[in-house]
């Protein structure tokens, strides 16, 4: 596997990763809506220019894994999205208040690009980085991880099994079965630290 780095950039309890690979920096989930200002200062903080971000991806479309998509591609980042998370992408709007400053994403345009979960490995490795989109939904309908090929899985707001309401507890224990058995091993949530994957 190619050598990448890793970098946490999150700020208001969510957690936000810079994957770096050569030229490509890839941001995995997207920002509180409104915010950009503390995306722009928690990255400087780091040591990665917002102007860096080249690629972005959020694991499901709430308002604050993805709120700031179409901001980011105001910079110059490329807006990578599946066709399972396309319907969900417009309705964020639906739950920001004016005061919110929420810009609605555009998906038909030069900075989006669909990627379907078959050609995700081949795009991925493209830009550098050796893993794959897999369809978790569980949290929601659209949520995708990203699992890379060491093992780590970034799973957004997927629900550990032991915390799933019973009426979800089945579509949560197969997306995580799912993970497992594509070799996942150390996960990065969108709340909380790294930790191990469950068994």
């Amino acid at each position: 596997m190619r050598p990448y780095t890793l970098v946490n950039v999150g700020y208001r309890s969510t957690n936000f990763y810079v994957i770096g690979a050569g030229r490509t920096r890839l941001l995995v989930d997207l920002g509180w809506m409104g915010m950009l200002g503390a995306m722009r200062m928690e990255l400087q903080r780091k040591g990665i220019g917002l102007s860096e971000i080249t690629h972005g991806f959020a694991t499901h479309y709430h308002l604050d894994h993805a709120g700031l998509a179409q901001e980011l591609k105001a910079t110059g980042m490329l807006l990578i999205i599946t066709p399972e998370q396309l319907a969900a992408a417009p309705v964020m709007k639906q739950w920001a208040k004016p005061q919110d400053n929420y810009v609605d994403v555009v998906l038909n345009d030069a900075r989006t690009r669909v990627v379907a979960l078959s050609a995700s490995r081949a795009f991925l490795a493209d830009i550098g980085i050796d893993g794959e989109l897999i369809h978790t939904p569980g949290h929601s309908d659209d949520s995708v991880s990203l699992l890379l090929d060491d093992g780590s899985v970034f799973t957004g707001d997927l629900t550990h099994p032991a915390l799933a309401e019973e009426k979800h507890i089945d579509v949560v224990t197969r997306s995580w079965q799912m993970l497992r058995d594509r070799g996942a091993t150390t996960i990065y949530p969108g709340h909380g630290p790294m930790r191990r994957m469950p068994n």
